[in-house]
């Protein structure tokens, strides 16, 4: 490996340690809800965002609730000396890519019938500290 590559992949690394990530697949509720609460905690800090989430009414705020929690924990075992109150965490990314989808029938009258899709997704979130991105 060349000088210049490993100096570029030793800075990647250095800002991958402050970027920790968490992945839910297959939620069975459909992108376009879990959106509408992902956006309520995009860019916002960590405890804020756990708070918005807690008294949210959504029911998708649940799991991404139980996400973000995950994602803190990833974070813990990365850093294991860190402190989640001086180390700054907030959600810098969170997107919902749409999942596998079950397609269903529904009777319709004269014979016909309408499809109904159940639709599902899958939620990334990243925390990243606000002392890695000044």
């Amino acid at each position: 490996m060349g000088v210049r590559k490993k100096a570029a992949a030793e800075a990647r690394k250095e800002v991958q340690k402050s970027v920790v990530s968490a992945k839910l697949r297959n939620i069975p509720t459909s992108p376009r809800k879990m959106r509408l609460v992902a956006d309520l905690i995009r860019g916002v800090e960590v405890d804020k965002a756990l708070n918005i989430l807690k008294f949210s009414t959504k029911e998708a705020s649940i799991n991404l609730e139980k996400l973000l929690l995950s994602a803190i924990a990833n974070w813990q075992a990365a850093n294991k000396d860190g402190n989640i109150e001086d180390a700054g965490l907030y959600v810098s990314k969170v997107f919902v890519d749409g999942g596998s989808m079950l397609k269903r029938i529904s009777p319709a009258p004269q014979g016909r019938a309408h499809r109904i899709r159940k639709r599902s997704n899958h939620v990334t979130i990243i925390i990243g500290t606000k002392n890695a991105s000044k």
